[in-house]
């Protein structure tokens, strides 16, 4: 299949659908912990992911997408091995980055795991939405239509939020030194996401089998996972001050509000 041929703006909003993912997967507990991690090192890790996502997105497409269900030359199970082994590329790389001395010592992997996801989810989603809004596909949901776009928004959520979870579970593995263990069954996760994603162009009731997923493992992820990513005393702290938030957010709406008094000079 050669490159869509879509207009301009429609290239423009597969690309920023893919990025309004991320604005997605960044609300949560990682919204308000910033000051409480190195937030320069999370948006280099974003950037890492971008890059990179774009390199596994382009290999997705030739070899999965392109190659193997446009042109019919690899049946299911063919595909799906080759989705893991580009999801073992994935997770080794982010294995690389994430073990790195430096960013153990910091204790940084999970939350850079999780902008490194959001990152990647969102350069394969925007690939997706390309070939998705090409009239040329052979699929009953292509071209540019208002049923074409709400999957393209789910795409985007599934792929951040999955690519951020797996990341972010890679990261506590780094922590808790069960690193080979995380790569294996992170890999058997992106191959599952990588498949599933490019099958819902021609099947987009499988994000119902995703979602659920995902949204499982999300208060773990941010509950949880996430705050492994500070030391104990910046854990402590950042607990104290979400308490604090809830009580005064709870106080102001609670207070017995004045009325205004209109008087006459």
């Amino acid at each position: 299949m050669a490159v869509a041929e879509i207009p301009l703006v429609q290239m423009q909003l597969a690309f920023a659908i893919g990025l309004l993912g991320v604005y997605i997967g960044w609300r949560g507990i990682i919204a308000k912990m910033t000051g409480f991690y190195d937030m320069a090192g999370a948006f280099k890790y974003l950037l890492f992911g971008i890059v990179s996502g774009m390199v596994f997105a382009v290999a997705s497409d030739e070899m999965i997408l392109q190659f193997g269900v446009i042109d019919s030359q690899l049946n299911i199970f063919t595909a799906f091995f080759v989705s893991l082994l580009i999801g073992a590329s994935e997770s080794a790389l982010v294995l690389f980055l994430l073990g790195r001395p430096k960013i153990v010592a910091l204790r940084a992997s999970t939350p850079y795991g999780w902008t490194l996801g959001l990152g990647m989810g969102a350069m394969f989603t925007s690939v997706l939405i390309v070939r998705l809004f090409d009239p040329q596909l052979t699929s009953d949901f292509s071209g540019f239509s208002i049923i074409s776009i709400l999957i393209s928004l789910s795409l985007a959520v599934i792929a951040c939020v999955g690519n951020a979870e797996i990341s972010t579970f890679q990261g506590v593995g780094v922590l808790n030194s069960r690193r080979f263990k995380t790569f294996y069954l992170s890999a058997i996760a992106r191959g599952i996401l990588i498949l599933g994603l490019v099958l819902t162009l021609w099947y987009p009731l499988i994000i119902l089998f995703l979602a659920p997923v995902l949204f499982y493992f999300w208060p773990i992820a941010q509950n949880k996972w996430l705050l492994l990513g500070m030391t104990p005393a910046a854990s402590q702290a950042f607990r104290r001050t979400v308490r604090q938030d809830q009580k005064i957010r709870i106080a102001a709406e609670n207070r017995i509000r004045g009325k205004k008094i209109f008087e006459e000079e």
